[in-house]
């Protein structure tokens, strides 16, 4: 009954290390995508945003990837497998992974109404903000 709900896609996310997160990695980023291209397209945005502010090995490395690692993470997403991409200058690691999953699309993402339960709530906030406009504020 949910297989015509269940969707293939690729999750992709950026994690960073760093004196600043302390010794565990963090998340940064996150996305989900419909294809290998767009996942390592994510990516290669993303270097390209970041490759100038490189040091020249690192920018190095980030180019190449750019220009013809990605092609083997799309190789290796559209087999079924996992691809990540790492760099590190001085004392900051960022890594991208990204990995082919199976959605299962979720009611506020997917539908253009919202189910009639959500009529049922109110905002608190709603009632503050009516409540400062009516005493002038």
């Amino acid at each position: 009954m949910l297989r015509p709900l269940l969707r293939h896609g690729y999750w992709c996310e950026c994690w960073t290390r760093s004196p600043a997160t302390g010794p565990r990695s963090v998340l940064l980023a996150s996305i989900e995508t419909n294809s290998p291209s767009e996942a390592t397209r994510w990516i290669r945005i993303t270097v390209r945003t970041i490759a100038t502010a490189l040091d020249r090995e690192t920018a190095h490395e980030a180019w190449d990837w750019v220009t013809y690692g990605h092609k083997e993470a799309e190789d290796a997403l559209t087999n079924g497998g996992a691809a990540t991409f790492a760099l590190t200058q001085q004392d900051t690691h960022i890594e991208w992974i990204l990995r082919p999953v199976i959605f299962l699309p979720l009611a506020h993402r997917e539908s253009r109404r919202l189910p009639a339960c959500a009529e049922q709530f109110t905002c608190p906030t709603t009632h503050k903000i009516a409540r400062h406009q009516a005493n002038g504020y």
